[in-house]
């Protein structure tokens, strides 16, 4: 990675950093929520050199939520940082007010996994609990920001106010391979609300989204509405879906959806939110 991470940040990109580092060294010793995703990724490697490796620690929930291939990923990122990485183990489907579904279940979520991260911290000797939350997430439908606020939990990129698009700028500049990694979600999000959560509902999903990626699709959903799955791939990319048609179709029916159909409006991060009241969903470049 990179030495000097702003020399190609635009002045208020670097002053919102040096505050971000400011926040960390006042932390003194941090756990970070780790999800291998853009922000994440970032807030680990920053930590790392702000307060140096063995003040961070990455701690990453492991549960039928997580993709096999984001888990997998965490751990070569945590490598290339040079920071320990601590899988833990969650249990939020044992929980009925997450396993039902509700509209805020990433409250239960994110309560089930800082809790966890709280233990931890204390058992290792470190002062705080850290997510990767930025300032783009207040304008978003983010009920685990609750969860958080009530547990301690630090957001040191939203209280320097560094949005996704800085954060991705300032990943380049660090060198971080996540610089322009698409943007990604738990597998829970690909469910609609009310439609109950399992273990063989969220592996099929993944399976799902796993032949898609095989075939060359970057980013991509699968919206598994029990017996169709709805496709999301970029604008682009749509096309290229439907000449691919008899061969996603083919896989797909054997996963067990009876239907399968391809979402003309494209990508657009956090969809099934669309049904919430007063939401405007985000556009195709939505992250």
């Amino acid at each position: 990675m990179a030495d000097h991470p702003s020399m190609h940040l635009e002045p208020h990109t670097q002053t919102k950093l040096n505050a971000c580092r400011e926040i960390l060294a006042d932390l003194g010793s941090v756990v970070v929520a780790f999800s291998a995703g853009v922000d994440s990724t970032f807030l680990v490697a920053l930590a790392a050199e702000t307060l140096g490796g063995r003040n961070v620690l990455a701690a990453m929930g492991v549960s039928p939520s997580l993709a096999a291939r984001e888990r997998h990923q965490g751990r070569e990122l945590a490598r290339l940082i040079g920071i320990e990485l601590v899988e833990v183990e969650t249990g939020e489907l044992s929980d009925p007010n997450y396993a039902s579904n509700p509209a805020n279940r990433c409250f239960y979520c994110k309560k089930d996994l800082f809790g966890r991260l709280a233990n931890l911290a204390a058992e290792r000797g470190f002062l705080a609990v850290a997510s990767g939350a930025n300032a783009d997430d207040i304008g978003d439908f983010r009920p685990g920001l609750e969860a958080g606020r009530q547990m301690g939990v630090r957001n040191p990129l939203l209280e320097a106010t560094l949005t996704k698009e800085e954060i991705r700028a300032a990943s380049r500049a660090m060198g971080l391979p996540t610089w322009d990694k698409p943007s990604s979600a738990c597998l829970a999000s690909r469910v609609p609300y009310g439609q109950p959560l399992t273990a063989p509902r969220l592996s099929r999903i993944e399976k799902a989204e796993d032949i898609l990626k095989d075939l060359g699709f970057r980013q991509c959903r699968v919206r598994d509405h029990d017996t169709l799955a709805l496709i999301e791939v970029e604008a682009e990319d749509i096309y290229k879906a439907a000449r691919l048609r008899r061969s996603i179709v083919s896989a797909f029916v054997a996963l067990g959806y009876n239907y399968v159909a391809l979402d003309l409006k494209g990508f657009r991060s956090g969809s099934m939110n669309e049904v919430l009241l007063g939401r405007t969903p985000r556009g195709p470049s939505g992250s």
